[in-house]
């Protein structure tokens, strides 16, 4: 049997090869991890803005938009913008 030693370009493309698969195993778990329910986000935000104008926030019509939407609108209590479909005119 003959064996060769590998000439040093090799080893460093190997070792190169290996350097790349390891921190590829070190990231993807952090790439796959699951994203934050936006619904429940969209739901807590809709309780604090509740919470927050009372009777002046429908926070019925907010929850029933999260799930309507599933989370894509996400009312921010402190951006009118966001919440102006679901303030009220208690006059």
């Amino acid at each position: 049997m003959v064996f060769r030693l590998a000439s040093a370009a090799s080893n460093k493309a190997a070792f190169g090869m290996l350097a790349i698969s390891l921190v590829m195993l070190a990231v993807l778990p952090l790439l796959t991890e699951a994203a934050p329910d936006l619904s429940a986000v969209c739901l807590r935000n809709c309780a604090q803005c509740k919470k927050m104008f009372g009777e002046y926030f429908e926070g019925q019509l907010c929850a029933e938009a999260c799930v309507k939407f599933n989370g894509q609108l996400v009312p921010e209590c402190t951006d009118m913008e966001s919440i102006a479909p679901f303030l009220n005119k208690l006059l």
